[in-house]
């Protein structure tokens, strides 16, 4: 398949038009747009809206090969590529979500009816619902063991707290441990530590509890004023309990503490300059994952090296974020439709790759032109024989994408790629899926393809006299071709390089030769410009020269 060809000639006209001073011409660079998500990411639309930011809906829960998301009225499933395959319906301003380390059970909080629904990951359907009358709005849920962690409260309303529910018993009786909060504090729990974020500007501290035990026991609180807490929009602990990470959005930044010496161990800086948005911790404790409301960073647990950094697709804000083996997925809000999509992050946890992909800027039209690259690994192995994924498209956005064959990389990473194109400026993305062992990559370069040139050669006399005529003669060349006797070249005039004025046409003999003449009728300096205007295999050109004409001498 080949792209549209485009006109050719463009640039003689722009030349001969300067030279009669008439027009002044300001050129512009076309820049490649490239995707705000990269190819091998992908975001799925959900096929709801989240009109409001009171909403609590849009949480994200991965495990047992299976992504959910709270979706108010129902809770929308994926499988772990972020292909949609069902739906449970029947909610009421579903929101937190919790699953089970193996993943067959999945406990929604369910604000609007005051219930937490228990449902079967199998086939999707509600065993049970828990009655929190007493509790109303439940929101954020946490689980560990049999025991689920509701954190309750209507929204920028007092009487919320937390509650303990034993799942193990028939019918589970509540046990709060935290009362009269303001809105729905955030809960993680993990082991015998149960942290408690109040999401009120006037109390938002973090209160870290010990759960070994009925009923549960204050270990200490992290005031925050004194420690710059801030409001906390998200929290988690580490899989053993010892350390919980809190997002802060004063200090725009996620820091690290202590849940025994209730000390700050550290922060994970980052450049993001808007609100963070939500913090997961891998199932391993090895990855924490920053969301901001316009980025994403993947962080070293223990030492908060950077590892990864990410923006989402343009226009759309980043919410809750959750592990799914070596993948992250985080929940996306339209900030125009307001729409929700997943956002699968794929193999973000991996090793990193590197791929390479250099070429000419420029290359000739019909004619063979090659670009080359390399595949290498962040732990400096050689890759292996690698099948790269190669497209073509316009810089133009919107415009297709055209598949190529795939390339195979030889045993050290290099691979070759050619081509053939009519004029036109064209991108290659070449994508290499990753593996288990290290993240995907890719790379791409742009290539401005034109027409083969062709040349005008133009000889006369540089003097002559005024009513004295002038002879000229000269060639036009475009590689080997014969010119059909529909060839036509324009030649022009200009005195004192103004007023430029096409004198005639001619056609050239089939060899490109051609002769003309001309008498001036005055005295000056004169500029002959003969012009082609070029075809669909070649471009156009154009020749000048200069005479200097005097008047007749007595």
């Amino acid at each position: 398949m080949r792209l549209p060809k485009r006109g050719a000639g463009s640039s003689v006209t722009r030349r001969l038009l300067a030279l009669s001073g008439a027009l002044a011409v300001a050129a512009g660079l076309l820049t490649s747009l490239a995707p705000a998500a990269s190819a091998a990411d992908s975001t799925t639309d959900l096929g709801v809206l989240m009109p409001s930011v009171a909403s609590r809906s849009g949480v994200v829960a991965a495990g047992g090969g299976k992504v959910f998301v709270s979706a108010n009225t129902r809770i929308i499933v994926a499988d772990t590529r972020g292909v949609l395959t069902g739906s449970i319906t029947g909610l009421s301003a579903a929101a937190g979500l919790a699953l089970s380390p193996e993943g067959t059970r999945l406990y929604a909080a369910l604000g609007g009816s005051h219930q937490v629904a228990e449902v079967d990951t199998a086939d999707l359907t509600i065993i049970r619902r828990i009655d929190l009358t007493a509790y109303p709005c439940p929101v954020n849920l946490s689980l560990s063991g049999s025991r689920l962690w509701v954190g309750h409260g209507c929204y920028r309303e007092t009487g919320g707290g937390v509650i303990g529910l034993d799942l193990s018993a028939p019918v589970p009786v509540p046990v709060p441990i935290d009362a009269d909060t303001f809105d729905a504090p955030r809960v993680a729990v993990a082991g015998d530590t149960l942290a408690v974020a109040n999401t009120s500007a006037e109390s938002s501290d973090l209160l870290i509890y010990d759960v070994s035990d009925t009923p549960a026991t204050l270990r200490g609180t992290i005031e925050s004023h004194p420690n710059d807490q801030g409001l906390p929009n998200g929290l988690a602990l580490t899989p053993d309990g010892s350390t919980v990470i809190s997002v802060a959005a004063d200090t725009h930044q996620l820091a690290a503490w202590d849940t025994t010496s209730l000390a700050k161990v550290r922060d994970y800086a980052t450049e993001a300059a808007d609100s963070p948005a939500a913090v997961a911790i891998s199932p391993d404790g090895a990855h924490i994952a920053g969301g901001w409301k316009s980025a994403f960073t993947l962080y070293g647990t223990p030492t908060a090296t950077t590892l990864h950094q990410t923006t989402p697709p343009a226009a759309h804000s980043l919410g809750s974020l959750a592990f799914s083996g070596a993948d992250v997925f985080g929940v996306l809000r339209g900030n125009n439709d307001k729409r929700l999509r997943l956002w699968r992050l794929h193999g973000v946890t991996l090793p990193s790759s590197k791929l390479t992909l250099t070429g000419p800027s420029r290359a000739t039209a019909y004619e063979e032109f090659t670009l080359t690259g390399r595949l290498t690994l962040s732990d400096g192995s050689a890759p292996g024989v690698q099948t790269l994924t190669v497209t073509r498209r316009s810089p133009i956005s919107g415009s297709p994408v055209t598949p190529l064959p795939d390339v195979t990389t030889a045993a050290d990473g290099t691979f070759t790629i050619t081509d053939t194109q009519p004029p036109t400026k064209v991108t290659y993305d070449v994508l290499w899926n990753g593996s288990t062992d290290h993240r995907w990559s890719k790379a791409h370069r742009t290539i401005s393809i034109t027409l083969p040139p062709s040349s005008l050669t133009l000889s006369g006399p540089s003097e002559g006299s005024v009513g004295e005529q002038l002879q000229f003669s000269g060639v036009l060349k475009a590689g080997d071709r014969v010119f059909p006797s529909t060839t036509t070249l324009k030649v022009h005039r200009a005195l004192a390089r103004a007023d430029l004025t096409q004198l005639f046409e001619l056609t050239p003999a089939p060899d490109g030769s051609f002769s003309f003449t001309d008498t001036p009728t005055g005295p000056g300096e004169y500029t002959y410009a003969v012009e082609w205007e070029g075809d669909t295999s070649h471009r156009g050109t154009w020749v000048e020269r200069d005479v200097t004409v005097l008047e007749q001498q007595e």
